[in-house]
């Protein structure tokens, strides 16, 4: 005779039944991120580069490749994307195709370079994204996120420009990076933003220019064309600050430039900066340490999880500090 349970009885039961199964769940340990992690193991991180014509993610994998050779048993092997979004989903998928144990990606664009980075997901290759993201969200979509804020380092541009450098108001002008990647977006937003607190100051302008210097040097010849009162310009880079300042010596206008990614070297913000060329620019860290930090934990330490987002701070280079962070 079958025997049904009914009022507390039965509550009973079943609430010691619930705490058997998460009894028996919590017995069960999380498998690692990597099942073939070990301490003495031999690991390839591939990394899939966005464009390595750029000088900050030459910079980036200057700094990457440094950290990867103290990193025991780690082999680092970067593709470089050219600036190509199928060209970069191709080296994507060879990365797949090699088994490679960890991908790192800085994607050239976020929306066509998604589905790769599912393909390497599915294929359980932990892909830890530098700089920019693709499309969905860290932890779940890719492993993780590591990079500054795009919009606060632009936030705090805006910010010194409303209170140092236009503190009486006028005309500023933004050249920003390629549309269709997120740090372009999150930076000339940011700058907007940043300047809101001096309700004197005016965007007058505001233009792509890809990235590129020679492209940042005919938009913003153009704008002071048409705006010759411009008095700051913020530019998404380095490299579209070098162009913004050709523009403005070419029109015979004292323009204070602002950069971001405060590269070292000759041709970097620091020292633009430092020769009194610029005003400020802004660092944008490349995370190279922070990516193999991880790489370490999941490789090494068989992690079962890592942070779904670590961002790293900026520093604001300015005629104050320029000269002190040359060399470093």
């Amino acid at each position: 005779m079958r025997t049904t349970l009914r009022g507390p009885r039965a509550l009973r039961a079943a609430l010691l039944a619930g705490a058997g199964l998460c009894i028996a769940g919590s017995a069960q340990a999380a498998d690692p991120l990597v099942k073939a992690c070990a301490k003495d193991g031999q690991f390839v991180i591939g990394f899939s580069q966005a464009n390595n014509a750029e000088p900050y993610r030459q910079h980036v994998n200057d700094e990457l490749t440094a950290a990867a050779k103290e990193a025991p048993g780690f082999t680092l092997q970067i593709a470089d994307g050219a600036g190509n979004v199928n060209t970069q989903t191709s080296q994507v998928d060879n990365f797949i195709t090699q088994k490679v144990d960890i991908l790192l990606i800085s994607p050239f664009e976020a929306a066509p370079l998604t589905p790769a980075v599912k393909r390497a997901m599915d294929a359980g290759i932990p892909v830890i994204e530098l700089d920019r993201k693709t499309v969905g969200d860290p932890g779940k979509d890719y492993t993780a996120f590591i990079g500054g804020d795009n919009f606060k380092i632009a936030e705090e541009a805006g910010k010194y420009t409303a209170s140092k450098l236009l503190p009486d108001g006028g005309e500023a002008a933004v050249l920003e990076g390629l549309p269709s990647s997120t740090p372009a977006v999150e930076r000339l937003n940011g700058f907007k933003e940043g300047v809101k607190g001096n309700a004197k100051i005016q965007i007058v302008a505001e233009q792509a220019a890809d990235w590129v210097p020679d492209k940042a040097q005919t938009a913003f010849a153009a704008m002071l064309q048409a705006h010759p009162d411009i008095k700051v310009l913020y530019a998404s880079n380095d490299m579209m600050a070098a162009g913004a300042l050709l523009a403005a010596k070419g029109a015979g206008k004292d323009v204070k430039i602002i950069g971001t990614d405060g590269l070292p070297g000759p041709a970097g913000g620091i020292e633009a900066v430092a020769k009194g060329d610029w005003a400020a620019t802004f660092t944008y860290p490349t995370g190279a340490k922070e990516a193999i930090e991880m790489s370490k934990k999941i490789l090494l330490d068989c992690a079962t999880s890592v942070e779904p987002t670590v961002t790293v701070d900026t520093t604001a280079i300015t005629a104050e500090n320029a000269k002190s962070m040359m060399g470093k």
